[in-house]
């Protein structure tokens, strides 16, 4: 008996079963084992490729399991092209594990243009470009539709990591992008309590190609989202607009207070004025996310700020209801290969994501986070260190 159907949940049930029943030997029905197609997941895949505008979504176990199943599917003699500023699990498999199968692997800055049509134009090679806008964790903004038009008229497919802002603030394929990445774990999920992970292919002619060659993987390699996560990123996705807009007005607050305050050397986030991407940003998105990043200007005066908070979890995820804080360097981006043709963040640099906490109250935590880490060592020095 189909039970959805019959019963009409208003939520959608969690088929949490490796396997379905055939009624024959020979013939296989709509469902076989959760690995190949899941009731759930088949759920959050439609919902994922709403929300994104895209054709085709697929559900992964973490973040990383899409990002390595969208770029492990280049080859010996592809090339990819991807931003200058990564997060460090995805430059960590680009230089340790696909460089090693002979992928060649080129880092530009995609808010140059001009670099990267040099870069499309260099070779004839089968290419995939990919990159984050705003990136983590440096906030820097790359223009969508402008890089859509390079990477079309060179024949090159267009991937974007829209984790920072998710389709609530930005939907990168209405912009002529080919392929959206998430680490659902951070806004899609938003609750802290799942890892996940989706790819959306678009309606361009890449984006179909890819799609098949991602349908055929995640079977293939095993790493789909089960039903149980499938369920929780399906509720987290019922609250995410009302979530995200709370948490963008509070970080406002806060990197406008940040700005302002004496020992902060530089606030990154696209929607201070000051931003040189605030602009560009605010054309093809509807928000400047919650994730922000500022620079003291010395690590141990950062350290110590860091550990002083009391609001802010010091954490290395972000997206969440609970505000956290952390040092990239030595966090999120340690796993960055030392040695790597990219550079890594600055030492002093701390990252924020904003929960939903009241704006006040973590604009006062920061505060008194740093007369305590000011106690702790009075003079710090301020020089830069990196």
């Amino acid at each position: 008996m189909d039970t959805t159907r019959t019963l009409r949940p208003t939520s959608p049930p969690i088929f949490q079963t490796a396997t379905f029943a055939q009624a024959s030997a020979t013939e296989f029905g709509e469902f076989d084992y959760s690995r190949s197609g899941n009731p759930t997941r088949r759920v959050l895949e439609a919902e994922l490729a709403c929300l994104e505008g895209g054709e085709r979504a697929f559900a992964f176990t973490s973040g990383m399991a899409a990002i390595a199943t969208l770029l492990g599917g280049l080859r010996a003699g592809d090339r990819l092209i991807t931003g200058a500023d990564l997060y460090g699990g995805s430059v960590r498999y680009i230089e340790r594990v696909l460089a090693a199968r002979g992928v060649g692997i080129e880092v530009v800055d995609t808010r140059d243009l001009a670099s990267v049509q040099t870069r499309l134009a260099a070779s004839s090679a089968r290419t995939l470009v990919f990159l984050e806008t705003p990136s983590n964790p440096l906030l820097a903004v790359s223009d969508l539709a402008a890089l859509s038009a390079l990477t079309r008229a060179a024949g090159a497919t267009l991937a974007v990591d829209n984790t920072m802002l998710s389709p609530a603030l930005q939907r990168p394929l209405e912009l002529g992008v080919d392929l959206v990445v998430h680490s659902a774990t951070k806004h899609l999920g938003g609750h802290g309590d799942l890892t996940a992970g989706c790819l959306i292919a678009g309606a361009t002619a890449h984006g179909a190609e890819w799609a098949e060659e991602l349908a055929f993987r995640q079977n293939a390699e095993g790493n789909a989202l089960g039903p149980f996560d499938a369920w929780l990123l399906l509720r987290g996705l019922k609250t995410l607009r009302v979530r995200l807009a709370a948490e963008c007005a509070s970080a406002q607050v806060v990197a406008e207070a940040l700005a302002a305050h004496p020992r902060v050397r530089r606030v990154h986030y696209p929607g201070l004025a000051s931003h040189p991407g605030a602009a560009l940003n605010a054309r093809q998105a509807r928000g400047a996310g919650c994730v922000l990043s500022f620079e003291t200007g010395d690590a141990e005066l950062s350290r110590r700020w860091v550990e002083a908070t009391r609001r802010f979890a010091i954490a290395v995820s972000f997206g969440c209801v609970s505000s956290s804080i952390s040092l990239p360097y030595c966090m999120s981006h340690a796993s960055v290969p030392r040695g790597s043709q990219r550079a890594l963040p600055p030492r002093d640099l701390v990252r924020l994501s904003v929960g939903l906490e009241p704006a006040a109250e973590l604009v006062e935590d920061l505060e008194r986070a740093f007369e305590r880490a000011g106690r702790e060592r009075p003079g710090v020095s301020v020089g830069r260190s990196r």
